[in-house]
């Protein structure tokens, strides 16, 4: 599934200046990150952007926009913009404008919980296993 070089190409140069965007091949396609994270692509001929949940369903019902759903199951934080929604470069700027607001907005996931620090003793001490069970079925003679 090749992608629109055209395209990649009018994104590249609108944002060749900012130094905080990359540039990755991915999903059959090419992906735009800012600082690292994802904020938009190119899946055939469309724009994907990575919005967020929180404006999912604004961003979805914007002209040409629907819910990315390039795996059959829709992908809630991603709209797929259908070509007629980018021609303009200034529609083109405010789609990846969103995208990196929303790459660069700080994390809402809550932290991970560390794991416990482990005392010297627990850790010299050997993990505990279950025995091993011995098949019915025949198998190779070892």
């Amino acid at each position: 599934m090749a992608h629109d070089e055209g395209l990649a190409q009018r994104i590249r140069e609108l944002l060749q200046d900012d130094p905080r965007i990359s540039e990755k091949k991915m999903f059959g396609g090419v992906v735009f990150f800012a600082n690292g994270k994802m904020a938009a692509g190119i899946i055939r001929d469309e724009l994907m952007v990575r919005v967020g949940p929180d404006v999912h369903d604004e961003a979805a019902s914007l002209p040409h926009a629907r819910a990315m759903d390039f795996t059959r199951r829709p992908m809630r934080g991603f709209v797929q913009i259908a070509p007629a929604g980018f021609e303009e470069d200034a529609d083109l700027r405010a789609w990846l404008a969103r995208g990196i607001a929303y790459a660069e907005a700080p994390s809402r996931k809550a932290p991970r919980a560390k794991a416990a620090a482990r005392s010297p003793a627990s850790s010299k001490a050997a993990p505990a296993t279950k025995p091993k069970r011995r098949s019915s079925a025949p198998g190779p003679r070892r």
